[in-house]
């Protein structure tokens, strides 16, 4: 077998096509930074922080300069259909390209972390509208519009507490349940597609999304359940998202790789 170049073994995402939501800060920035450092062209997307999605854009394109930029922002609400295929529309307006890649970030927690008899139904509503509905739109568009053949890489971005199942996450848990059920299936749907689907799980990760609402010891005790001793980085979920991306990755599909150094 011939050795692969230095090139694609470099970056093996080169030129390929990703939509990243919920990129513009967290978890999801660190993602798309990552995937255009394995050359990917990519979409950040964002819903209300503009100024910070064009950061991140800015600081791809300097990072890897060339004729056409590597990275463009695009607004869109994932729990709004019409949003969601103008997202796409974009994408392949914006490189001319189809759209290889889909990873879903956005998501939104009650930082008041209530009891389910105390959950309002508004909160309840937002969570399930943003991490629920947004994933199934989102998957769902994917599955119609990815490259067929080889390359189309589903990656949905759940949580550990669906399988930790803490006090005070009832809503947030059984939104993120939901998706791992559907990615399981929605692989099997894409049979002879060569499109993969998988969720990502992280553990507590220190981001504004996690502290918001916590207090020192609230923190303190998740440092305290990790094995390592400390919380985990959005650098340390990355690279599995990179690596579910390529190539390599294709015999996982249908999976939930829980990235949380074993805190469940």
């Amino acid at each position: 077998m011939p050795m692969a170049s230095t090139t694609s073994t470099n970056l093996p995402l080169k030129d390929r096509v990703a939509i990243v939501t919920g990129s513009s800060r967290g978890i999801g920035r660190v993602i798309a930074t990552h995937l255009a450092g394995l050359g990917a062209k990519l979409v950040i997307n964002y819903t209300s922080s503009a100024d910070q999605a064009d950061l991140v854009a800015t600081q791809i394109n300097s990072l890897y300069p060339g004729d056409s930029p590597r990275a463009v922002t695009v607004k869109a609400d994932v729990s709004d259909p019409a949003q969601v295929k103008l997202l796409f529309d974009s994408a392949e307006q914006a490189f001319g390209s189809p759209i290889h890649i889909l990873v879903n970030s956005a998501g939104v927690l009650d930082p008041k972390y209530p009891k389910i008899a105390d959950t309002a139904l508004e909160d309840f509503d937002r969570i399930f509208s943003v991490n629920t509905r947004g994933a199934f739109l989102c998957a769902k568009e994917a599955a119609n519009r990815l490259k067929r053949g080889s390359g189309g890489r589903i990656i949905l971005l759940s949580s550990s507490m669906a399988a930790a199942l803490r006090p005070g996450f009832g809503a947030y848990a059984a939104s993120k349940a939901a998706v791992e059920a559907m990615v399981k299936i929605l692989a099997k749907e894409l049979k002879g597609t060569g499109i993969t689907a998988n969720c990502v799980a992280p553990g507590p990760i220190a981001t504004e999304m996690f502290f918001a609402g916590k207090s020192e010891e609230a923190v303190q005790r998740c440092i305290d359940e990790s094995p390592h001793n400390r919380l985990g980085q959005s650098e340390d979920v990355a690279p599995v998202v990179g690596f579910l991306a390529s190539d390599a990755s294709e015999w996982v599909n249908g999976q939930t790789i829980r990235v949380n150094g074993g805190y469940v």
